[in-house]
């Protein structure tokens, strides 16, 4: 490698490309949390959306199983279904988990009113950290190809020059970082958006923690009165 690239940060030229790890993780929980969920917040039939997950899941390990680097159109619109489904059932749960508190219709326990909205929201969190994951500058793969120059998340360590590593690169954890935090300040905290489809995707997140953790609260201490 010669000095001019050795002078690049990996983020902005071509790595080794990401573990597939903590991304799978991620898609196994929210997974888990669905099947947690009660019956009146989840798809019916229960089985069907997790259950494509993860064959889906299963097709994209066996692709890349170490690591995220190969580029191809059918593997990007795994990727991309993979992370539909699961807002599918996000949004579903969120749609039901706001028309129960609404209407009444939901357990009057407070713990199961806690519990439910809390796994609501974890997976609320985990869902939007694979979407900002899957589409900043174009993909795992295409980061770890270098393919885009230009970022559609700017992340601190961007902007720091020789005061960050030059081998760092954003991975999911930066990216469910952000999405945390974007949950609980309903704001950018360090990670500025830059492109339009991030600032309209952290909008509707930060809307539905907002909504769901108020309503949720207001009636779990509705009920404790």
């Amino acid at each position: 490698m010669n000095e001019d690239t050795d002078s690049v940060p990996a983020w902005a030229r071509r790595s080794a490309g990401e573990s597939r790890i903590a991304a799978t993780v991620a898609v196994i929980v929210v997974i888990a949390l669905q099947l947690l969920l009660p019956d009146r917040l989840v798809v019916k039939p229960v089985a069907v959306i997790p259950g494509l997950a993860l064959i889906l899941m299963v097709v994209l390990i066996v692709a890349n199983p170490v690591r995220i680097d190969r580029e191809a159109t059918w593997l990007r619109s795994a990727g991309l279904a993979l992370s539909a489904l699961l807002s599918v059932a996000t949004a579903w749960s969120v749609d039901r988990l706001v028309a129960g508190l609404i209407d009444g219709k939901l357990s009057n326990d407070p713990g199961v009113l806690l519990s439910s909205g809390a796994e609501v929201w974890a997976t609320n969190v985990l869902v939007f950290a694979l979407w900002y994951w899957e589409f900043d500058r174009g993909g795992p793969a295409a980061r770890a190809h270098g393919r885009k120059k230009h970022p559609d998340l700017l992340f601190p360590q961007m902007q720091m020059g020789k005061l960050a590593d030059k081998e760092w690169e954003p991975q999911f954890a930066d990216y469910f970082y952000l999405a945390f935090t974007n949950a609980t300040a309903f704001s950018p905290t360090d990670v500025m958006p830059l492109s339009r489809w991030v600032k309209a995707m952290m909008t509707v997140q930060a809307a539905i923690s907002f909504v769901t953790g108020i309503l949720v609260i207001a009636r779990a201490v509705n009920v404790l009165k």
